[in-house]
């Protein structure tokens, strides 16, 4: 397993610039082709666009391909377009067929054409039998190198069978069984076979404890599985029953990460394989999509306030004392928009226990803005020497936390519906509904009992 803390990262980003300012090339290279090709792209990417292209020129060409599928697609985009077509051939020729497939599509229209007619026929189709299903599929997960025994074989027939392969593919901790037509019947461990008496059958040692994966799986209902189960490896299977390859857990790690990241990135309305270092004008371009998307429905906020300008005119304490209402009701929905997002990942809510949970955070919303409601109150009736004052802004309070708790549950499931993530646009509609309902009922109850 590779270390991946960011911490040292940075340190050996640190140590390269240093090498690489003191004109010790030769030591930087050396320091460099010693990592793992995960590590290297992750100095890749910590890297600016000039140190980038330096970085690259050092890196080993055996270790390029391998570094390419690593890297975040925008990053790979640029380092691609440093590299002569003969050398990107060059080092994407030995990858191993699901990472050659990860990989394709990323290249440019006339290297792929050139990658799939070097291929030879055997491998050239299992690129298209990945490439035929969706890329956040099990289908287009799999790996199609697996080692597969008979049920009818002796244990000594698959040793011998084992020592002529000379290696196995990784994380291989059991093989597969099938049958004469490739019908998948099982699994054999490793140990069973190193543990028992060469004698005995393959069909005698078969485990059918776990379900093969269906090959339309969604990737996040596999890394369930693994996690669920704690599987090294899986087997993948058609709809009728065909044995198509393996899921291994470096593969399912990968998703759990890119995951991750795509979750974070979303809630900022950014992509998930942004480059940290990409041109001043393309990031601002970018990022002004989602600030454009922010200033409306501030603007909606701003449209409410107005609709009350009379009052506040009247009392400014109204002004002083409106952030807050908005910035608790922002915060309670935020917490509950997360945790429900969250759920909705790890397959804990759906239809069926959705009115619970929604009725679960009502009561929390309820409850805090009871609790909030008078801590507020109270502060803001001694300040402003109003006891009327506090009356307004706690019931505020409470009105705004109990539409937080509701909007919080029900809007990850109405874009659910609409299919669109959660996580890139529900921060924005709850900011609005908070924003509006707060300032709302704020100035509303204000303008009936204050004036």
């Amino acid at each position: 397993m590779t270390d991946s803390n960011p911490e040292h990262t940075a340190d050996r980003a640190s140590s390269l610039r240093l090498l690489m300012e003191n004109g010790t090339i030769q030591q930087a290279s050396r320091m460099l082709n010693s990592l793992h090709p995960s590590e290297i792209a992750d100095l890749l990417e910590s890297a600016t666009l000039r140190e980038r292209k330096l970085v690259w020129e050092m890196v080993d060409p055996d270790l390029e391909g391998e570094v390419l599928v690593e890297l975040g697609e925008e990053v790979r985009d640029t380092v691609l377009q440093e590299m002569e077509k003969e050398e990107v051939l060059a080092a994407v020729e030995n990858l191993d067929t699901d990472d050659m497939a990860d990989l394709i599509l990323s290249l440019p229209e006339a290297v792929i054409r050139e990658t799939l007619t070097s291929m030879d026929k055997q491998r050239l189709q299992q690129v298209e039998q990945i490439l035929s299903y969706p890329e956040d599929t099990a289908g287009g997960l799999m790996d199609l190198n697996i080692v597969t025994v008979r049920p009818d074989a002796t244990l000594d027939v698959v040793l011998r069978y084992l020592r002529m392969l000379g290696e196995l593919p990784g994380n291989t901790d059991r093989l597969m069984v099938v049958d004469r037509f490739n019908r998948y019947q099982g699994t054999l461990s490793l140990d069973q076979v190193l543990t028992n008496s060469p004698d005995k059958m393959v069909a005698d040692l078969i485990s059918t404890e776990e379900e093969p994966i269906p090959v339309t799986m969604t990737d996040k209902d596999v890394a369930r599985l693994f996690q669920d189960h704690d599987l090294i490896s899986a087997p993948v299977i058609d709809e009728y029953g065909s044995l198509l390859g393996r899921i291994t857990i470096d593969d399912v790690v990968d998703v759990i990460v890119d995951e991750a990241g795509k979750s974070v990135m979303n809630m900022a309305g950014l992509n998930e394989d942004e480059d940290i270092f990409a041109p001043i004008v393309k990031s601002t371009r970018r990022r002004s999509i989602w600030l454009g998307a922010n200033l409306i429905t501030a603007f909606i906020a701003a449209w409410v306030i107005g609709l009350f300008e009379a009052t506040i005119e009247q009392l400014v304490a109204l002004a002083i004392l409106m952030p807050i209402v908005a910035s608790m009701g922002g915060i309670a929905g935020s917490q509950t928009l997360t945790l429900v997002i969250r759920a909705q990942a790890l397959g804990q809510v759906g239809r069926s226990n959705a009115r619970s949970l929604l009725v679960k955070e009502l009561a929390i919303g309820s409850l805090s803005g009871l609790l909030w409601a008078v801590v507020v109150a109270c502060i803001a009736g001694v300040w402003f020497d109003n006891p009327k004052l506090g009356m307004v802004i706690g019931i505020a309070l409470i009105i705004n936390l109990i539409a937080a708790a509701s909007s919080g549950v029900t809007i990850p499931f109405i874009l659910r519906r609409l299919r669109i993530d959660p996580a890139l646009a529900g921060g924005v509609i709850l900011t609005t509904i908070t924003d509006v309902i707060g300032f709302m009922a704020f100035l509303g109850i204000a303008t009936m009992l204050l004036l």
